[in-house]
């Protein structure tokens, strides 16, 4: 079974040879550009976001840079990298931090909680990523590392936010730094190695202290996770619906957005959802635009 002392020696190794060189990761990246990566890391994968990532730090390299901007111009430079609440989340957040932080993105976990947006991921992951604090970082790839290599499961069963901090805390070395490192570790081997569907365990650093590998791979049979889709769903149609709007500096008619989407009614509906979550807004005259810009 994996243990703090082996995750330590085995993980910092491994991590140090085979890591990926994300720009997020470089010393020269700050706790902003750290927070920026994993608001835009939520449910979108690596590919998709750097190249954002990278606009995005080039046009607003501090905190008060993205506060200045307006939610249309911050929401027209999210893009398509998806569920874009998380943008104006962010806007929001810079804006507090500009003001009451000094510009700079606070490394303490209870204060960046505090953050308008900033959830329990978030906060930790920038004080371990950018801050090198002791903390432990949850995602879905570290709760099936821990659930393979220490449970013996074949994957993570249901959430539990008490019982997942705690078996990662046990994980992690008592100096700050190197646990900082061994959780973007546990976080890189679920990511690459111990993934879902084809883990690769000949090339696992902890083939060795595997719980699972030593029970012979037991197949996972626990409930059944749900399978996300996106043809079709009211996810695809706002963004259809917001890609016209990214796509003209001037309100347009309902007739512009009735043309993406034949089926009146969901397309209504997503429409009013995205006015009732600030992402558009409504003309005197009936149009439609990106927040602040009529």
């Amino acid at each position: 079974m994996l243990t703090a002392d082996t995750a330590a020696e085995t993980l910092l190794d491994w991590y140090s040879e085979t890591a990926r060189d994300l720009p997020w990761r470089r010393p020269d990246c700050d706790g902003w550009g750290v927070l920026i990566s994993e608001i835009m890391l939520q449910q979108t994968p690596v590919a998709r976001v750097e190249p954002i990532w990278h606009e995005w730090l080039e046009r607003w390299p501090k905190p008060s840079a993205l506060a200045g901007a307006t939610q249309a111009e911050v929401l027209r430079a999210w893009g398509k990298l998806g569920y874009p609440r998380r943008a104006l989340r962010l806007h929001t957040a810079a804006d507090v931090i500009a003001r009451e932080h000094g510009d700079v993105v606070p490394g303490d976990v209870d204060t960046l909680l505090a953050l308008p947006g900033i959830g329990a991921y978030t906060a930790r992951a920038v004080a371990a990523f950018a801050y090198g604090k002791r903390t432990p970082v949850v995602d879905t790839n570290v709760r099936r590392v821990v659930a393979r290599a220490v449970h013996g499961a074949g994957d993570a069963g249901p959430a539990s936010n008490t019982k997942d901090m705690a078996d990662v805390e046990a994980l992690l070395p008592a100096d700050q730094r190197r646990a900082a490192t061994v959780s973007a570790a546990l976080m890189e081997l679920g990511a690459l190695v111990c993934t879902a569907r084809s883990p690769q365990c000949a090339d696992c650093p902890v083939f060795d202290d595997c719980a699972w590998v030593r029970a012979g791979k037991p197949a996972y049979d626990g409930p059944a996770k749900p399978v996300q889709k996106f043809a079709g769903t009211d996810r695809q149609v706002r963004g259809l619906l917001l890609d016209v709007l990214r796509g003209t500096e001037e309100p347009v008619p309902k007739t512009r957005l009735d043309v993406v989407w034949d089926r009146a009614g969901q397309r209504d509906r997503c429409l009013d959802s995205l006015l009732t979550d600030g992402l558009v807004e409504q003309t005197a005259d009936g149009r439609f635009a990106l927040p602040g810009e009529h």
